[in-house]
């Protein structure tokens, strides 16, 4: 079928383009405008016309992401699937998360904590997320058998085959690594981890494991960068431990998870036991101007209860004792673990509102949103349900200014965000929500409207009111078919799950298969993801190039 979406304002920073026009779909695909009449015109006078959304890290399945909703069901509440479709038995949260990211004109979904341990849970989880395609990102840098690797000093081509192993077993999207050699070192008592600590029972360094990692996936060609998470998360100087992680990547490429997270300096350098911390946005940017091999994503702070979920056991140790309600769970599993800790951003509350500041302010200094991609870390700065306000506050000053008015003093005495007077246009949110995360996990076919793209698109009524524009999108299309309309769901299915295009080396795989059964107790075969365990109604996996 020949469908030709006809007169909005077609917006593809990719392409330069921010006019109106036409977009040609055919086949699931963009294609160049045809002489043929067309099968199906969708009039979008009046409207914008973006491709579909695409996120980059988001936590949406996994054994935390359960155990968060066993902590607090009543977080979890959400409208079921309706009867009769294949979704029906999912309970409504796969069905939930699917159809809130549709309705916002989202079509791509990445789980940024994939245990290789824990990988066909995880990714039977995220095939009953209807209406996206999703993906995960392996863990390592934790793990008993990389440490030994590096201990031992068995050298690159090692590490690079574990590495690649670990992607085709688990069937991941690409490597992230969680303040690395943390989970070991909490084993021993350590409660605090900077870059060049060493890691007890292996004479390692985050700065090691971290390098070695780095090598690792260029070598392999994984298309997205090593997706870091930093020592020292949500700390008074946690700019410096993101500074130093920067320059330590010596130019290969690195993402940076949540730098909000780690925008906070001291409050007097002089002093470092002043107490607080103010923000570090202008010092992070400008470490991000100097080095363009790194991108980072947000996680923008929203205000009200949300669930911390991370395997950061660290971090989540020490944050249990903010934990509101009162209760959390801990585990201190090989490589996996960490922990579920509900948090209270205080609407108005001073503390909040810092956090909540310099995450805008972040985006608003930064000179290139397609490498600052806007996420919550989702639940652990809020719910992804608020990209549109964010959206909003971006793009509307005088709407900015007021939610500032409405906050504590130390909003202006410890940010400069009140002083920014930019708004973001269409094309930067597009860089920002689209072009930028497609680019950073090298899925080409998507995040732009060029004649090749997959025809995922979002529709959007041009209202002033951003908020309500983008939490409600006029006409979703995934692969050229209509599953949103005015804002609701109209089609079901299920979209496909995106991994890695990568081949055990036979070598590891022995050497694998040998390692699990003297600790485990159970072979590769125990930890695989194969096809067979995928009812057919969930879709199927989608193999992903590595770069040349």
């Amino acid at each position: 079928m020949l469908t030709r979406i006809h007169g909005g304002r077609v917006i593809d920073p990719t392409a330069g383009r921010d006019a109106v026009g036409d977009v040609w779909i055919e086949d699931g695909r963009v294609v160049a405008p045809s002489e043929r009449k067309p099968d199906r015109t969708i009039d979008a006078t009046g409207c914008v016309v973006m491709a579909g959304g695409v996120e980059v890290h988001s936590h949406i399945a996994g054994g935390n992401v359960v155990m968060s909703r066993l902590l607090l069901p009543d977080l979890y509440v959400s409208e079921s699937a309706p009867n009769g479709h294949p979704f029906a038995h999912d309970g409504g949260s796969g069905s939930w998360i699917g159809a809130n990211y549709a309705r916002m004109g989202y079509t791509t979904a990445v789980e940024p904590a994939l245990p290789p341990s824990n990988a066909l849970a995880t990714h039977l989880e995220l095939a009953d997320i209807p209406l996206l395609d999703r993906g995960g990102l392996a863990v390592l840098g934790n793990d008993d058998h990389l440490l030994q690797l590096l201990r031992d000093g068995e050298g690159r081509q090692a590490v690079r085959d574990l590495v690649q192993q670990t992607l085709a077993h688990s069937r991941g999207l690409g490597v992230k690594c969680i303040n690395a050699g943390g989970a070991s070192a909490f084993k021993d008592g350590v409660l605090k981890l900077s870059l060049d600590d060493e890691i007890p029972c292996y004479g390692l360094s985050t700065r090691k494991i971290m390098s070695a990692l780095l090598d690792a996936v260029e070598e392999i060609g994984v298309p997205h960068p090593l997706h870091v998470h930093c020592n020292n998360l949500g700390l008074p100087g946690a700019d410096d431990s993101l500074v130093a992680t920067l320059e330590a990547a010596e130019g290969r490429r690195i993402h940076f998870a949540h730098a909000q997270f780690y925008a906070y300096g001291v409050v007097d350098p002089e002093n470092p036991m002043t107490g607080g911390f103010r923000s570090a946005a202008e010092r992070i940017n400008a470490a991000m101007e100097a080095h363009p091999n790194a991108t980072y994503d947000v996680g923008q702070v929203v205000f009200g209860q949300t669930v911390t979920i991370s395997l950061d056991i660290l971090r989540q140790f020490g944050g249990r004792k903010g934990a509101k309600p009162k209760k959390w769970v801990l585990s201190a599993g090989d490589a996996e673990g960490g922990g579920v800790v509900p948090f209270l951003y205080r609407p108005r509350g001073p503390v909040s509102s810092l956090q909540w500041a310099i995450g805008l302010e972040l985006m608003l200094l930064s000179s290139n949103p397609e490498r600052t991609i806007l996420t919550t870390d989702h639940p652990n700065g809020g719910v992804f349900t608020e990209y549109p306000r964010i959206i909003h506050l971006l793009m509307d000053a005088e709407e900015r200014a007021k939610e500032i008015a409405s906050l504590p003093a130390v909003v202006g005495e410890r940010s400069g965000l009140p002083k920014i007077e930019r708004e973001y246009t269409f094309s930067e949110i597009a860089q920002l929500t689209r072009s930028g995360p497609a680019k950073l996990l090298g899925l080409t076919d998507r995040g732009h409207l060029r004649e090749g793209a997959k025809a995922d698109v979002a529709i959007y009524r041009d209202e002033r009111d951003r908020t309500a524009m983008f939490s409600r999108a006029k006409l979703v299309l995934k692969d050229g078919q209509p599953i949103v309309e005015d804002g609701e769901v109209v089609a079901w299915f299920s979209g496909k799950t995106l991994s890695l295009d990568v081949e055990a080396d036979a070598g590891m795989e022995k050497r694998a298969e040998s390692y699990l059964q003297d600790r485990f107790g159970a072979g590769l075969d125990t930890f695989a993801v194969p096809d067979a365990a995928f009812p057919e109604n969930t879709g199927t996996f989608e193999d992903v190039a590595c770069r040349a």
